[in-house]
């Protein structure tokens, strides 16, 4: 008797059964808007991409692909570091728990100082970047060191490229904040406007110039205010417009950066070894980084549109959940993610394996994209698929971690 009476009813299990997968078909309506966005994204990028092919080609540039690849991807590194790396995961679990458990005002407050204490760290990170881009130069691209013309044009496009840390960082702040109140879409769509703006760069203002590089590094600083304007009506009409208020000793603020810190080691690993292909390519021949950059493109397609789309959904879900003590909810979620991934990981895979170079072709060999280009970029593009599984695992696991507030066990990982 007493057991029948303890016991849930059926009732009971079949709404907690119907809220379940109410919970799942919103994760996967949020997340398939994320990826229409994000699959947008890549498909304008793969466009902006056939541009810079075009425009640059690989060893047929004369120095300009490798000096702009190189200049593009610095603040490439330091925005996964500051926009949706290490910030966004150590910021939003905090929000997260703030909006669960604390009134409005606490959570502006947060907001603000968060604000405060991220442009300021930013504005000193660009200027020390472009103050000292001489130096910067030598550190990333030590084989242009002795090729005097390149390695003048790398330390001018780092000047321009530079401050778009600051802007795309502040854009990703903006984008955190709407993602923890579960506005997705627009944050996913914010992306495009790059793509958008360097297409333009490369189609219209490149032709009329003698240094295309230099269009195109005007076209991402130009895409970092955009993209930054874009976002602020969104988080206004939300009524969490960040105000600047500089205060590191609010706790919400020293939780953060206490989060932070072991996060961007963690996620640190993977740009830095990208950072150093780019490195150990300005060694190579000519050509060597644009190859690279092909192939590392094409390679990031199903991470991006996939496994980022659902991790970017998962976190604050996650974060809640946790926050709440809501322990049954937490293992179906990460569950439902890995599932997910895995069905389009292993046909990416073997698809990017046995066509790479018959992809290549289609999308790059044009203008001053040679033969030559499209097969050494062949080579690494088989070499990078290999990785996608797992790096797409990644992505979804790693999230378990951070709305768990625990950051140390993915660095030792990591």
């Amino acid at each position: 008797m007493n057991d029948e009476t303890n016991a849930p009813s059926e009732t009971t299990l079949s709404a907690e059964s119907k809220k379940n997968v109410t919970k799942a078909n919103g994760l996967l309506r949020s997340g398939l808007l994320v990826s229409v966005m994000t699959m947008m994204s890549r498909v304008l990028g793969l466009v902006r991409d056939i541009v810079l092919a075009a425009v640059l080609g690989g060893v047929a540039s004369g120095g300009q692909a490798g000096a702009f690849y190189v200049a593009f991807k610095v603040p490439q590194f330091l925005r996964r570091l500051f926009a949706e790396g290490a910030f966004a995961q150590a910021f939003v679990p905090v929000l997260s728990e703030y909006q669960e458990q604390k009134n409005r005002a606490q959570v502006r407050e947060l907001i603000d100082k968060v604000n405060g204490a991220l442009t300021l760290s930013l504005l000193c990170v660009v200027l020390l970047g472009v103050l000292g881009s001489n130096v910067l130069t030598h550190i990333v691209a030590p084989g242009f060191i002795d090729q005097p013309n390149k390695f003048a044009m790398t330390e001018s496009l780092l000047k321009i490229t530079f401050p778009y840390l600051l802007l795309i960082s502040l854009a990703g702040f903006l984008g955190s904040i709407l993602n923890s109140n579960d506005r997705f879409v627009a944050p996913a769509f914010t992306p495009i406007w790059l793509n958008v703006c360097l297409i333009a760069a490369g189609m219209f203002y490149a032709e009329f110039t003698d240094s295309p590089a230099t269009a195109l590094a005007y076209g991402i600083l130009i895409a970092g205010f955009v993209q930054l304007f874009f976002l602020m009506p969104f988080v206004y009409r939300l009524g969490l417009f960040p105000r600047f208020n500089f205060d590191l000793s609010h706790p919400g603020v020293k939780r953060i950066l206490t989060l932070m810190l072991p996060a961007l080691l963690g996620v640190s690993v993977a740009q830095v070894n990208l950072v150093i292909d780019t490195i150990l390519a300005t060694n190579l021949p000519d050509g060597s980084i644009a190859w690279l950059y092909f192939s590392q493109r094409i390679s990031d397609l199903p991470l991006g549109v996939f496994a980022i789309a659902i991790s970017t959904v998962i976190l604050p879900t996650l974060s809640r959940q946790f926050a709440n003590n809501n322990e049954s909810k937490f293992a179906p979620t990460l569950d439902w993610g890995v599932r997910f991934v895995l069905m389009i990981a292993v046909p990416s895979v073997i698809a990017l394996c046995v066509l790479a170079q018959p992809i290549l072709t289609s999308l790059f060999l044009y203008g001053k994209t040679t033969q030559l280009d499209i097969v050494m970029a062949s080579h690494s593009l088989q070499a990078y698929s290999i990785g996608i599984i797992f790096f797409m695992l990644i992505k979804i696991l790693v999230p378990g971690y951070f709305a768990r507030q625990d950051m140390k066990t993915p660095v030792r990982i990591a």
